[in-house]
């Protein structure tokens, strides 16, 4: 039962990818917004910005396409895939925790200026890896 096929569990991982990335890269755009609401006459948020793209297209090469492709050897190593393993259990388990701690830092940023840029930086960087690298699940699709 719920036995799919290897192309859905990728373009299921892929769109989750995506996905996390459309969401960090609003959180980071409000972020972002809050800061410049606090301190308008400021240029910091734009290079807070612009230095978690750079991080991001790094983290993208060294580290989320490796991991993607070896996802994704993982998927196509399965004999019958079933509907939920486009990732593992522990990817799962990961994604929540980040959610969460991303949810508190948010939270916890609130009319702090510093505070708000530095978690905007972490969200663009991740929202950055993501877009870049999530084209391994489509490619050889």
């Amino acid at each position: 039962m719920f036995i799919v096929s290897a192309l859905v569990l990728k373009i299921l991982a892929g769109l989750i990818w995506y996905i996390g990335g459309i969401v960090l890269l609003l959180k980071g755009k409000s972020l972002i917004s809050q800061a410049l609401l606090i301190n308008a006459a400021q240029l910091w948020p734009f290079a807070i910005a612009g230095l978690g793209i750079i991080i991001g297209v790094l983290k993208a090469r060294y580290l989320f396409i490796k991991n993607g492709r070896r996802n994704l050897a993982r998927i196509n190593a399965l004999s019958n895939p079933k509907l939920w393993q486009f990732f593992r259990l522990r990817f799962f388990i990961f994604l929540t925790l980040m959610i969460i701690t991303g949810a508190l830092l948010s939270a916890a940023a609130q009319n702090n200026y510093h505070f708000l840029l530095a978690v905007a930086g972490l969200d663009f960087s991740l929202a950055t890896a993501l877009f870049i690298s999530g084209y391994v699940y489509f490619e050889k699709a």
